[in-house]
Protein backbone atom coordinates (compact mmCIF):
# COMPACT_ATOMS: atom_id res chain seq x y z
CA UNK A 1 0.00 0.00 0.00
CA UNK A 2 1.17 3.46 -0.69
CA UNK A 3 0.60 6.63 0.95
CA UNK A 4 -1.26 9.78 -1.10
CA UNK A 5 -0.61 13.30 0.19
CA UNK A 6 -2.84 16.59 -0.30
CA UNK A 7 -3.17 19.43 1.05
CA UNK A 8 -5.79 19.67 3.48
CA UNK A 9 -7.96 23.18 4.30
CA UNK A 10 -6.17 24.93 7.50
CA UNK A 11 -2.60 23.92 5.97
CA UNK A 12 -2.52 20.42 7.58
CA UNK A 13 -1.68 17.36 5.22
CA UNK A 14 -4.03 14.41 5.09
CA UNK A 15 -3.02 11.01 4.25
CA UNK A 16 -4.81 7.99 2.96
CA UNK A 17 -4.33 4.38 1.90
CA UNK A 18 -4.40 3.89 -1.62
CA UNK A 19 -3.72 0.79 -3.81
CA UNK A 20 -0.38 0.48 -5.23
CA UNK A 21 -1.44 -1.19 -8.72
CA UNK A 22 -3.89 1.79 -9.50
CA UNK A 23 -0.66 4.57 -8.93
CA UNK A 24 1.68 2.53 -11.17
CA UNK A 25 -0.84 2.27 -13.69
CA UNK A 26 -0.23 6.02 -13.86
CA UNK A 27 3.34 5.79 -13.62
CA UNK A 28 4.21 6.62 -10.34
CA UNK A 29 6.50 4.41 -8.50
CA UNK A 30 6.03 3.16 -5.17
CA UNK A 31 8.17 5.65 -3.24
CA UNK A 32 5.83 8.76 -5.02
CA UNK A 33 3.52 10.93 -3.65
CA UNK A 34 0.11 12.67 -4.77
CA UNK A 35 0.32 16.23 -4.89
CA UNK A 36 -2.70 17.77 -5.68
CA UNK A 37 -3.07 21.34 -6.74
CA UNK A 38 -4.44 23.64 -4.15
CA UNK A 39 -8.11 24.48 -6.13
CA UNK A 40 -8.84 20.68 -5.88
CA UNK A 41 -7.44 20.04 -2.04
CA UNK A 42 -9.15 23.13 -1.18
CA UNK A 43 -12.73 21.10 -2.25
CA UNK A 44 -12.02 17.70 -0.84
CA UNK A 45 -12.67 16.97 2.62
CA UNK A 46 -10.32 15.83 5.40
CA UNK A 47 -9.72 12.13 6.12
CA UNK A 48 -9.62 9.27 3.71
CA UNK A 49 -9.37 10.04 -0.19
CA UNK A 50 -10.78 7.38 -2.02
CA UNK A 51 -8.83 5.94 -4.98
CA UNK A 52 -11.48 7.05 -7.76
CA UNK A 53 -10.73 10.17 -6.27
CA UNK A 54 -7.36 10.20 -6.98
CA UNK A 55 -7.96 8.90 -10.30
CA UNK A 56 -10.38 11.79 -11.03
CA UNK A 57 -7.80 14.21 -9.44
CA UNK A 58 -5.05 13.10 -11.75
CA UNK A 59 -6.76 13.83 -14.65
CA UNK A 60 -8.15 17.14 -13.87
CA UNK A 61 -4.51 18.00 -13.46
CA UNK A 62 -3.50 16.74 -16.64
CA UNK A 63 -6.14 18.42 -18.15
CA UNK A 64 -8.21 15.40 -19.55
CA UNK A 65 -11.65 16.46 -18.80
CA UNK A 66 -13.81 14.14 -20.01
CA UNK A 67 -18.12 15.17 -20.22
CA UNK A 68 -20.43 12.43 -21.03
CA UNK A 69 -23.22 13.74 -23.20
CA UNK A 70 -26.32 11.83 -23.86
CA UNK A 71 -27.48 10.94 -27.26
CA UNK A 72 -30.76 12.27 -27.29
CA UNK A 73 -32.64 13.88 -30.70
CA UNK A 74 -31.44 17.44 -30.02
CA UNK A 75 -27.56 16.35 -29.12
CA UNK A 76 -27.51 13.30 -32.32
CA UNK A 77 -30.42 13.66 -34.55
CA UNK A 78 -31.47 10.81 -36.16
CA UNK A 79 -31.32 11.72 -39.58
CA UNK A 80 -27.75 11.84 -41.06
CA UNK A 81 -25.77 14.98 -40.96
CA UNK A 82 -26.67 17.11 -44.72
CA UNK A 83 -24.30 18.06 -47.04
CA UNK A 84 -24.64 21.27 -49.09
CA UNK A 85 -23.43 20.22 -52.74
CA UNK A 86 -21.23 22.91 -54.72
CA UNK A 87 -23.37 25.28 -57.10
CA UNK A 88 -20.75 25.29 -59.32
CA UNK A 89 -20.41 21.33 -59.05
CA UNK A 90 -23.97 21.10 -59.00
CA UNK A 91 -24.52 23.61 -62.17
CA UNK A 92 -22.26 21.75 -64.19
CA UNK A 93 -23.64 18.60 -62.87
CA UNK A 94 -27.64 20.27 -64.16
CA UNK A 95 -26.27 21.20 -67.44
CA UNK A 96 -24.92 17.60 -68.44
CA UNK A 97 -28.26 15.89 -67.59
CA UNK A 98 -30.15 18.50 -69.54
CA UNK A 99 -28.15 17.91 -72.54
CA UNK A 100 -28.56 13.94 -72.13
CA UNK A 101 -32.36 14.68 -72.17
CA UNK A 102 -32.48 16.86 -74.85
CA UNK A 103 -30.43 14.39 -76.87
CA UNK A 104 -33.32 11.64 -75.82
CA UNK A 105 -35.97 13.74 -77.09
CA UNK A 106 -34.12 14.87 -79.76
CA UNK A 107 -34.10 11.36 -81.39
CA UNK A 108 -37.05 10.17 -80.09
CA UNK A 109 -36.08 7.33 -78.44
CA UNK A 110 -37.71 7.62 -74.79
CA UNK A 111 -40.41 5.03 -75.00
CA UNK A 112 -44.17 5.22 -74.29
CA UNK A 113 -44.60 8.60 -72.15
CA UNK A 114 -46.51 8.20 -68.63
CA UNK A 115 -47.77 11.39 -66.84
CA UNK A 116 -49.48 12.18 -63.16
CA UNK A 117 -52.12 15.06 -64.00
CA UNK A 118 -54.12 17.12 -60.86
CA UNK A 119 -57.90 16.84 -62.24
CA UNK A 120 -60.98 16.88 -60.89
CA UNK A 121 -59.49 17.03 -56.78
CA UNK A 122 -57.95 13.99 -57.79
CA UNK A 123 -54.13 12.89 -58.70
CA UNK A 124 -54.47 10.56 -61.92
CA UNK A 125 -51.28 8.16 -63.29
CA UNK A 126 -52.13 7.98 -66.77
CA UNK A 127 -50.77 6.82 -69.93
CA UNK A 128 -52.00 6.88 -73.65
CA UNK A 129 -55.19 5.55 -74.32
CA UNK A 130 -56.09 4.98 -70.56
CA UNK A 131 -59.81 5.18 -69.22
CA UNK A 132 -60.26 7.49 -66.29
CA UNK A 133 -63.66 8.01 -64.51
CA UNK A 134 -64.70 11.25 -62.47
CA UNK A 135 -67.41 11.67 -60.10
CA UNK A 136 -68.35 14.78 -61.21
CA UNK A 137 -70.00 16.49 -64.15
CA UNK A 138 -68.16 18.27 -66.73
CA UNK A 139 -69.80 21.45 -68.61
CA UNK A 140 -68.36 19.48 -71.90
CA UNK A 141 -70.19 17.67 -74.59
CA UNK A 142 -68.73 13.78 -75.73
CA UNK A 143 -66.99 13.72 -78.16
CA UNK A 144 -65.20 17.31 -77.48
CA UNK A 145 -61.15 17.39 -76.56
CA UNK A 146 -59.88 19.06 -73.32
CA UNK A 147 -56.53 19.50 -72.21
CA UNK A 148 -55.18 18.40 -68.74
CA UNK A 149 -53.08 21.34 -67.99
CA UNK A 150 -52.00 20.48 -64.28
CA UNK A 151 -49.23 18.06 -65.10
CA UNK A 152 -47.21 17.63 -61.73
CA UNK A 153 -44.84 14.73 -63.48
CA UNK A 154 -43.94 13.53 -67.00
CA UNK A 155 -41.72 9.82 -67.26
CA UNK A 156 -40.21 7.54 -69.79
CA UNK A 157 -37.64 4.77 -69.89
CA UNK A 158 -34.66 6.99 -68.98
CA UNK A 159 -36.32 10.03 -67.90
CA UNK A 160 -38.28 12.08 -65.61
CA UNK A 161 -39.64 15.22 -65.31
CA UNK A 162 -40.80 16.48 -61.86
CA UNK A 163 -42.38 19.68 -61.82
CA UNK A 164 -42.69 21.98 -58.72
CA UNK A 165 -45.44 21.79 -58.22
CA UNK A 166 -46.67 21.39 -62.12
CA UNK A 167 -44.76 21.53 -65.14
CA UNK A 168 -45.13 24.10 -67.14
CA UNK A 169 -47.45 24.57 -70.17
CA UNK A 170 -45.34 24.54 -73.04
CA UNK A 171 -43.27 22.18 -71.46
CA UNK A 172 -45.93 19.43 -71.65
CA UNK A 173 -49.46 18.76 -73.15
CA UNK A 174 -51.88 16.16 -72.08
CA UNK A 175 -55.37 15.56 -74.43
CA UNK A 176 -58.29 13.87 -73.13
CA UNK A 177 -61.67 13.61 -75.03
CA UNK A 178 -64.91 12.57 -73.27
CA UNK A 179 -66.33 9.88 -74.24
CA UNK A 180 -69.40 9.32 -72.00
CA UNK A 181 -71.29 11.20 -69.29
CA UNK A 182 -73.44 8.66 -67.23
CA UNK A 183 -74.49 8.11 -63.64
CA UNK A 184 -73.38 5.82 -60.65
CA UNK A 185 -75.12 2.70 -59.52
CA UNK A 186 -78.05 4.18 -56.91
CA UNK A 187 -76.44 4.00 -53.27
CA UNK A 188 -79.32 2.96 -50.19
CA UNK A 189 -78.62 5.16 -47.80
CA UNK A 190 -81.30 3.85 -45.04
CA UNK A 191 -82.08 5.24 -41.67
CA UNK A 192 -84.23 3.09 -38.93
CA UNK A 193 -84.92 3.36 -35.10
CA UNK A 194 -86.81 0.48 -33.50
CA UNK A 195 -89.76 1.01 -31.57
CA UNK A 196 -89.71 4.77 -32.72
CA UNK A 197 -91.78 4.44 -35.81
CA UNK A 198 -88.70 6.21 -37.64
CA UNK A 199 -88.10 5.12 -40.67
CA UNK A 200 -86.09 6.74 -43.66
CA UNK A 201 -84.73 5.90 -47.00
CA UNK A 202 -82.61 7.89 -49.56
CA UNK A 203 -81.19 6.67 -52.89
CA UNK A 204 -78.03 8.50 -53.95
CA UNK A 205 -77.18 8.91 -57.67
CA UNK A 206 -73.89 10.66 -58.29
CA UNK A 207 -73.24 11.99 -61.98
CA UNK A 208 -70.00 10.56 -63.82
CA UNK A 209 -67.47 11.48 -66.52
CA UNK A 210 -65.32 9.18 -68.35
CA UNK A 211 -62.25 10.23 -70.28
CA UNK A 212 -59.38 8.83 -72.29
CA UNK A 213 -56.55 9.96 -72.68
CA UNK A 214 -54.91 10.92 -76.33
CA UNK A 215 -51.32 11.65 -76.69
CA UNK A 216 -49.13 12.96 -74.19
CA UNK A 217 -46.35 15.20 -75.57
CA UNK A 218 -43.73 17.04 -74.53
CA UNK A 219 -41.53 19.59 -75.91
CA UNK A 220 -38.48 19.41 -78.35
CA UNK A 221 -36.45 21.04 -75.73
CA UNK A 222 -36.38 21.71 -72.29
CA UNK A 223 -34.35 25.04 -72.49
Amino acid sequence: MLIAFFDAPGGQNGRCAVNKGKLVRHGLRETDGIALPTAVSATLPCGLLLEGSVRRALHFHKGNIKIYVPKTSLSSPPWPEVVVPDPVEEARHHAEVVEKVNELIARGRYGRLFAVVHFASHQWKVTSEDLILIENKLDVACGERIRLEKVLLVGADDFTLLGRPLLRKDLVQVEATVIEKTESWPKINMRFKKRKNYKRKRIIVSPQTVLRINTIKIAPCLC
